[in-house]
């Protein structure tokens, strides 16, 4: 599996985080992803096969990979627990549905204050939480995008992961799932630190993914997405088959006026709906 980072093209943004920045290369791999082969060789083991595109956040893992890392580098002491009181007050609000938009406030801060204290980590620092999530997380997944996830390897699909979180977890994440590539964020380091630069997918997953089924000499005959917020509005567009999946408010509004497949998950029921005249029913 060949998981990296977005380009730095149309397809992806780079943005500065922190005071210093670098200009690394292009298309630079993490180091959790897996070996090395030719472009020729992926494209001739996934000729003529349809493929399938999914978000990891919210979709595969029951929450948020991105929020976990913070979350973790806190309880580790790498980050100082007062100066991440307003991050913690911010979700508080959320979790109190205090406003339709205090989960976008909470992220949104989140994001700041992560990427500020990110300047002050080792790389290995962060590897060590990065590590201590997939291992309490990588089984903490929905059961409908789990056994959607092995009936589509069983029927030959070709698997995609497309997540803004890191590409040091998403790639083990998607290497557990049996993934064929993926892409996440990724943020520069040299010599141990990082640098204050980003590399994130961020806004353009459909342009992220154009370039995976490029790469792979795929077409989109058969293509399917399954995504839960507005982020993955555009990949979901791009797809012959879109699946919105236990979908915030904006997602479901878009959904609901194209008239795709909405699936919920709650407890340990599965609801499977289908747009008729403008409503949704039980499938």
């Amino acid at each position: 599996m060949l998981c990296k980072a977005p380009a730095r093209n149309g397809a992806s943004r780079m943005k500065k985080y922190g005071e210093r920045v670098s200009q690394p290369a292009t298309q630079q791999s993490a180091k959790s992803a897996g070996g090395v082969a030719s472009s020729a060789r992926q494209q001739a083991s996934t000729a003529q096969r349809p493929f399938a595109v999914f978000d990891i956040d919210g979709t595969l893992v029951r929450w948020q990979l991105y929020h976990a890392i913070a979350d973790e580098l806190v309880k580790l002491g790498y980050i100082n627990s007062r100066a991440f009181q307003s991050v913690k007050d911010a979700r508080m609000q959320w979790k109190k549905r205090s406003g339709p938009e205090a989960f976008q406030v909470y992220e949104r801060k989140l994001v700041w204050a992560y990427e500020k204290m990110l300047l002050k980590l080792t790389f290995n620092q962060f590897q060590e939480a990065a590590e201590n999530v997939f291992k309490k997380y990588k089984d903490q997944v929905y059961t409908y995008t789990r056994e959607l996830i092995w009936k589509l390897k069983k029927d030959g699909y070709v698997l995609f992961a497309i997540s803004n979180s890191q590409i040091e977890i998403v790639s083990r994440i998607a290497d557990y799932y049996g993934f064929d590539d993926c892409i996440g964020t990724y943020y520069h380091h040299e010599g141990g630190r990082f640098t204050g630069a980003a590399t994130i997918p961020l806004g353009a997953k459909h342009l992220v993914l154009a370039e995976l089924v490029k790469k792979h000499g795929l077409g989109y005959s058969q293509s399917l997405a399954v995504g839960d917020s507005s982020s993955d509005i555009t990949i979901l567009e791009a797809v012959e088959i879109p699946i919105a999946f236990n979908p915030e408010r904006k997602l479901f509004e878009h959904a609901q006026n194209k008239g795709w497949k909405v699936v919920v998950e709650r407890k340990n029921m599965i609801y499977e709906l289908k747009a008729e005249d403008g409503r949704y029913i039980l499938a």
